[in-house]
């Protein structure tokens, strides 16, 4: 029981989290990130992907429905983020001394224990 409601507790916490970085940016827009994949040479319509990795997913996450998969497009929302935005950071320490890709990161792997563990049994759809 208690390992079903650990996996409930991070499903919570990563989806949560990560939905506040999604309602921001369908409140102010993705300027900055279409600026950014145009300037990888990628097509600015990549984008509206964003909207997906953290609004979207997140949401299903909490309910936990297909967890694994949404937790899977988190990761690559995170692996595609620190890729296009922080990669001259990835050896450096923030401003208190921790790790710069400290938040980045620990979405990713929050994520990617989901996708690992599964959604456990308090789930819409356990996987």
């Amino acid at each position: 029981m208690s390992e079903n409601i650990g996996k409930l507790i991070l499903r919570l916490m990563v989806g949560g989290l990560m939905l506040f970085h999604g309602i921001d940016k369908a409140l102010h827009g993705i300027t900055f990130i279409k600026g950014v994949v145009k300037s990888q040479g990628l097509p600015e319509m990549l984008a509206y992907g964003v909207y997906v990795g953290e609004i979207l997913a997140p949401l299903f996450l909490i309910l936990g429905w297909k967890s694994r998969i949404w937790a899977g497009v988190i990761v690559f929302n995170m692996a595609a983020a620190v890729y296009l935005t922080k990669m001259d950071v990835f050896f450096k320490l923030g401003s208190h001394g921790s790790w710069a890709l400290e938040l980045p990161m620990f979405y990713l792997c929050s994520a990617l224990a989901i996708v690992l563990l599964g959604s456990g049994k308090y789930a819409v759809m356990r996987d």
